[in-house]
């Protein structure tokens, strides 16, 4: 393996963490502060995709498509917050999962409506469609690496908006106390709704990003959704900064695994066979991954109230 190739790679690994990010900090700070298990959160970023690409199909402009997709996905999930899941948040964990799971098919029905079944195709701005040369000569899609930039900027945004303003002390409170900063005058239901749709419109922007990687497709939330669980485990509980970290590790880890595994089998056995074996074997590296971690730090590596 080339050492341009090993580099390569490790940006792959980033570019996905950092997509993974986006999907797990809306997510952990819906459960930290509300409680909810929110399996509809892949959704979320399905309709960011599918109303990005529609948008700029109609539009002609990727960055239209990515307000459209933001903004999209922030109403959609204030409007699914006060209609169905403020009632969920005194129910038992079961009735979350079975709501949202129903919330789940609803929107994949009505994405096949709105926008049809066959895949949606997103091309990214003009400018950022060929390749950059990085320090050392290491030529790398700039699409890809504006995604990297984009991201570190939304986690160091979201970390400033949760230290230093008055909307993040209250989010701090909430998942400490709930019932005391709603009696000292918080608009409890009002805050709720505000981090609801902050966590839909990360997901959104996640799928709007991702849809110039990918083609956009019904059902392409939920394997997203299944990492940012495993990367909230990791980092721990209503952390962003374990999720920004936990995110970062099990992107690296994901595309590394899937890089060397097969390469190394290869010495033991067939090419074809070490291919599918080393393949099945990286994806469950995040999984050994999140039992180690868990083993050692049962609540995440930096859970939220430690």
């Amino acid at each position: 393996m080339t050492v341009a190739l090993f580099l390569e790679q490790m940006l792959n690994g980033l570019q996905l963490g950092v997509m993974l990010f986006l999907m797990a900090a809306g997510l952990t700070l819906i459960f930290g502060v509300m409680g909810l298990i929110n399996l509809a959160h892949g959704s979320l970023f399905m309709v960011g995709g599918f109303v990005c690409a529609a948008v700029a199909a109609w539009s002609g402009s990727f960055w239209l498509g990515l307000i459209a997709s933001l903004a999209a996905a922030a109403a959609l999930g204030a409007l699914v917050e006060i209609v169905v899941i403020r009632r969920l948040y005194d129910r038992d964990h079961l009735d979350q999962v079975l709501a949202t799971f129903a919330l789940v098919l609803m929107f994949s029905e009505g994405v096949r409506f709105v926008f049809g079944s066959f895949p949606l195709y997103l091309d990214p701005p003009a400018f950022l469609s060929g390749p950059v040369t990085l320090p050392g000569g290491l030529p790398y899609p700039a699409y890809r690496l504006a995604i990297i930039i984009a991201g570190l900027a939304v986690a160091a945004g979201l970390g400033l908006l949760i230290s230093r303003t008055r909307l993040g002390m209250q989010i701090r409170a909430g998942e400490s106390d709930r019932e005391m900063i709603a009696a000292l005058g918080v608009d409890i239901r009002f805050l709720y709704t505000v981090v609801f749709a902050l966590g839909a419109a990360l997901a959104g922007f996640a799928g709007a990003l991702v849809g110039a990687i990918q083609s956009v497709q019904i059902g392409m939330g939920e394997p997203v959704l299944i990492l940012a669980f495993v990367v909230i485990v990791i980092g721990g509980i209503g952390s962003i900064r374990g999720a920004l970290i936990a995110a970062l590790l099990v992107g690296v880890v994901d595309t590394m695994g899937r890089l060397l595994l097969p390469m190394l089998l290869s010495n033991v056995m067939h090419a074809s066979n070490a291919a599918g074996v080393g393949s099945a074997l990286a994806s469950m590296l995040i999984y050994l991954l999140m039992a180690a971690v868990l083993v050692f730090k049962p609540k995440g590596l930096f859970p939220a109230n430690a």
